[in-house]
C-alpha cells in the first residue's frame, strides 16, 4: 500500500512540474503553437552569409520575423566565401550557408555531400561586368586577347563569365590571363597597372564609377549567361535528412523574404547597410539582380552544363538530384 502510494505521489509530483513548466515564461518548445506546431529539430541554427547583396532575404526574414513565426532562431555568421563554407557545415560550425552555384557543383564533383536548400540570387543586366580604366585602349571582348583580367577566384563563376564572353569573341580562356584579387581591391589594382580589366560585381562597379571613372567593356550576364544563377543556400545531405522540419521551416521563411526583396527594392535598400558596408545613399544606386522565391532545378542546370561545357566538370550533374525536398 505504501509502495502504491509513493508511486502515485512521484506521478503527481512530475505532472504538477510538467504543469508549472507549461505556464512559465520560457522559450517555447518546438511542438508549441508559437513554433508554428512543426516539431522542429532545431530550434536555433547558425548561417553563413557574405556581406553583400545577395543574402538580403536572411537579413529580411528576421527583421520581419519570418523565421520567429516558424520557431526558429537564426545567427547570421558572416563568411569570406562559399568554398571557405563548405568545412565548416561539414564540421558542423554552421547548419546552411551562401555558396555560389559554380562551387557547390564543383564540391560535389569531387565527391562532396552537399545538397541545395533555397534560391538566393539570379543575375541580371550590368550585375556582373568587366569594367577597365577610362583611358584603356580596350574597348571591346577582343581586346582582351593578351591581357591580364581580375577575378575574384580563379577557375570560378567569374572566369566561367568570362570565359563564355570570350568564346562569342572568337577567343579562348588561353587567350588572356586571369589573376586572383578581391573586390575591395581590383579598382586599385587596376588603376595601377598591376592588370589590365577586371570582373566587378556590385557595389564595386558602382563604386569604381563613381571613384576612378572605370567603364564597362562588356555585361558577362548575356547571351549563353543571360539571367544566370549564382548564389543559394546549402547544407550537406545529412543535416537536411537530420533536420527536414527546421529545413522546410527555413526554406519558407526565406521564400518570404525573397518576395518581399523581388516586389519591394526599398526593402533591399534598408538592409543592406544593416550588414554589408554599402552606405544608404550607395544602396539607392548600385544595380541589384533578381532575388528568385522558388528553387527552380532547370536554372540551375544551366550552370551546371555550362561548367560541363567549358571542363569546369568532369561529368554531368543532374541538378534534381541535389536540390533538397522536404516533407517538413
Amino acid at each position: 500500500m505504501t509502495r502504491k502510494l509513493s508511486r502515485r505521489a512521484l506521478a503527481l509530483g512530475l505532472a504538477a512540474a510538467l504543469g508549472l513548466a507549461g505556464c512559465g515564461e520560457a522559450s517555447p518548445t518546438p511542438s508549441s503553437p508559437a513554433a508554428g506546431g512543426t516539431g522542429l529539430e532545431k530550434t536555433t541554427i547558425k548561417v553563413g552569409a557574405l556581406p553583400i547583396p545577395d543574402p538580403a532575404a536572411l537579413y529580411i526574414a528576421n527583421a520581419k520575423g519570418f523565421f520567429k513565426e516558424e520557431g526558429l532562431t537564426v545567427e547570421p555568421v558572416t563568411i569570406t566565401g562559399g568554398a571557405a563554407a563548405l568545412p565548416q557545415i561539414q564540421s558542423g560550425a554552421l547548419d546552411i550557408s551562401q555558396t555560389n552555384y559554380v562551387s557547390a557543383f564543383l564540391a560535389l564533383s569531387q565527391g562532396k555531400q552537399v545538397k541545395i536548400v533555397a534560391d538566393m540570387y539570379q543575375a541580371a543586366p550590368n550585375t556582373f561586368n568587366i569594367m577597365v580604366p577610362k583611358d584603356s585602349p580596350i574597348t571591346k571582348v577582343a581586346d582582351l586577347k593578351g591581357k591580364t583580367v581580375l577575378v575574384n577566384n580563379l577557375r570560378n563563376i567569374a572566369t566561367l563569365a568570362v570565359t563564355a564572353q570570350l568564346k562569342a569573341a572568337g577567343l579562348t580562356e588561353t587567350d588572356v590571363k586571369f589573376a586572383e584579387k578581391p573586390f575591395p581591391e581590383m579598382g586599385n589594382a587596376i588603376n595601377s597597372g598591376q592588370a589590365d580589366a577586371g570582373w566587378i560585381t556590385e557595389p564595386f562597379i558602382t563604386a569604381n564609377q563613381n571613384a576612378l571613372g572605370f567603364r564597362t567593356v562588356a555585361d558577362t550576364m548575356t547571351g549563353p549567361t543571360a539571367d544566370l544563377s549564382i548564389a543559394g543556400w546549402m547544407a550537406t545531405d545529412e543535416w537536411a535528412k537530420k533536420n527536414p522540419k527546421t529545413l522546410a521551416a527555413f526554406q519558407r521563411a526565406i521564400s518570404k523574404a525573397q518576395q518581399l526583396a523581388s516586389g519591394d527594392r526599398k526593402e533591399i535598400e534598408a538592409i543592406l547597410p544593416t550588414y554589408t558596408k554599402i552606405d544608404a545613399k550607395t544602396a539607392a544606386a548600385i544595380t541589384l539582380g533578381a532575388y528568385p522565391s522558388t528553387l527552380d532545378p532547370a536554372r540551375l542546370q544551366k550552370v551546371a552544363d555550362l561548367m560541363l561545357e567549358y571542363k569546369y566538370i568532369p561529368q554531368p550533374i543532374d541538378v534534381k538530384s541535389v536540390v533538397a525536398t522536404t516533407s517538413g
